[in-house]
């Protein structure tokens, strides 16, 4: 199977859903029982992961499905427990097909390492810095064989002056081709190991020697064409850039427009093992590049008054290293993309954040977020209000159906019941 348009994803069982995602990705027996197992790791795996383990906490894993990146159909997992997001992105792409689906684009898998040295006359030690260049590279390239005999590895060296209440400090920055890692541990080890060199050549001290995880030379980009008439038609179009330039025009406004890309950014991120915490801070501050927090995403009218949307945003991804070699479900969930490589990663990740945006605002711009949502968060609250299996379906039924959504309603109509 190709096609991830899968009719009535939603409406099959689980092990329905299973069989499809397994003829889909050619998913093994062994990844189909992973896929089943609660949680994904037993307590042994987590004692090795992290300090102090006491136990595991599971989220929901899902598919998205419909999805077209640069003609390549993918089943997405997507790990998040907001109901809602899954839904939406699938229904997004499935929009997004009838031009052609997402296209997109990502830059090179560079690293930026950061050593902050002090106790120097900056302007004078700069020159020494650019000199000896090839010597830095050098030394931080034999701290990874690896990267070297594929052609990657530390490429280039700069400087720059930060003036500070204590006097100024000489920032030298190293970009890194970390390839398909995310690269953090091999940044860092570079940094430290240039560091007495560095030391040498300016006779001051160096204090920091990290990574930055603002990760501006390895951006995501791309756009998705959604056809006016699948979206109820001009007004509805109009109104969603009218949405886009408030989020782009009002920081109170664009960070909420931007939490919902990172629904659906995050999710993809959490089932195949990134840092979702650098993800977040450096699309935050690429949102800040301006000066002023503004919104991620672009959304315009092409000249047949189909709605256009971009997305251009840091995104420092890896398919090898770190958890994605260690924790079974991490790997099923990389396995059902199919991956090649970390850009590839980055574009459908990028992808699924455009998706999840698309549905965001085109539910605010047209009958308000809560009547899909609350229809699907519905279950939660009558599970939360003791509803049993066999009457779920009519306490939810009967709550969406009056627009009241509580534990205190879902009781009163149980009771009733």
């Amino acid at each position: 199977m190709t096609d991830s348009s899968i009719p009535k994803f939603h409406e099959k069982t689980r092990e329905e859903r299973l069989d499809a995602v397994e003829l889909f990705s050619n998913l093994s027996k062994e990844d189909v029982k992973i896929l089943k197992t609660e949680g994904g790791i037993n307590f042994e795996q987590a004692n090795n992961m992290v300090e102090n383990a006491i136990g595991t906490v599971s989220f929901p894993l899902g598919i998205a499905t419909n999805f077209k990146v640069n003609g390549t159909d993918y089943l997405i997992p997507m790990v998040i427990e907001e109901p809602s997001v899954i839904a939406a992105a699938s229904k997004a792409a499935k929009i997004a097909r009838k031009h052609g689906g997402f296209v997109m684009e990502a830059d090179e898998s560079y690293s930026i390492g950061q050593i902050q040295v002090v106790d120097i006359d900056v302007k004078s030690v700069i020159s020494k810095i650019i000199k000896a260049s090839d010597e830095i590279i050098s030394t931080a390239n034999s701290k990874s064989k690896t990267l070297s005999k594929m052609g990657k590895g530390a490429k280039e060296i700069t400087c720059k002056e930060i003036a500070t209440d204590l006097g100024s400090m000489l920032v030298i920055e190293i970009l890194i081709d970390v390839g398909d890692a995310m690269g953090a541990n091999v940044t860092n080890t570079m940094c430290e190991a240039v560091a007495p060199l560095i030391e040498k050549i300016t006779g001051g001290r160096v204090i920091l020697k990290i990574l930055s995880n603002y990760s501006t030379r390895r951006l995501v980009r791309g756009k998705a064409i959604f056809d006016k008439e699948e979206l109820g038609g001009e007004e509805i179009v109009n109104n969603i850039i009218w949405a886009y330039e408030f989020a782009a025009n009002d920081p109170y406004r664009a960070v909420t427009h931007n939490k919902g890309i990172m629904n659906g950014i995050i999710a993809v991120a959490n089932s195949t093992g990134q840092d979702t915490r650098a993800i977040e801070a450096a699309a935050h501050a690429y949102a800040s590049r301006t000066g002023k927090y503004t919104s991620l995403t672009k959304w315009k009218k092409d000249s047949n008054g189909n709605l256009i949307g971009e997305i251009e945003m840091p995104m420092s991804v890896g398919t090898v290293g770190g958890i994605i070699n260690i924790h079974p479900m991490i790997k099923t969930c990389v396995k059902i993309l199919g991956i090649k490589s970390a850009k590839e990663l980055a574009c459908i990740i990028g992808a699924a954040g455009l998706a999840q945006n698309f549905s965001a605002i085109r539910a605010l711009a047209s009958e308000g977020i809560q009547k899909g949502h609350m229809k699907l968060h519905a279950r939660n609250i009558a599970i939360s209000a003791g509803v049993p299996q066999e009457k779920m379906d009519e306490v939810i039924a009967k709550m969406t159906k009056e627009g009241n959504v509580s534990v205190t309603r879902a009781k009163e109509i149980l009771e009733n019941l």
